[in-house]
């Protein structure tokens, strides 16, 4: 890395795509929305998506607590939620790290 922080954008994705595999910008576009609306759906329906070699996304239940009104100091209820955490997967986490991926099964291409 060179220092500067990207951010991976989907228009991002949508070229990668196009790049590689030689599709149409609509196509590559098309393959990149389907695959984000299949982890939603996967997240709504089942509350659980696991991207082998990535990590596990997971819907959790923030039940309702109490809090504070930062400006007014004023006691308030905090409605529950879902939040939805990830875990990176051992791959990840040492390639995000630059620790050595022997060992590891490594099933991505750069």
């Amino acid at each position: 890395m060179d220092g500067k922080k990207k951010t991976l954008t989907k228009a991002d994705l949508v070229e990668r795509v196009y790049d590689k595999i030689g599709f149409s910008k609509k196509e590559a576009s098309e393959a990149v929305e389907l695959v984000f609306n299949e982890m939603k759906r996967a997240l709504h329906e089942d509350g659980k998506l696991k991207l082998s070699g990535f990590g596990r996304f997971d819907v959790n239940e923030k039940k309702p607590r109490r809090g504070r009104n930062p400006q007014t100091g004023e006691s308030m209820t905090i409605e529950g939620r879902k939040v939805v955490g990830f875990k990176p997967s051992p791959l990840l986490r040492a390639r995000v790290n630059g620790q050595s991926l022997e060992g590891l099964k490594e099933d991505w291409n750069d």
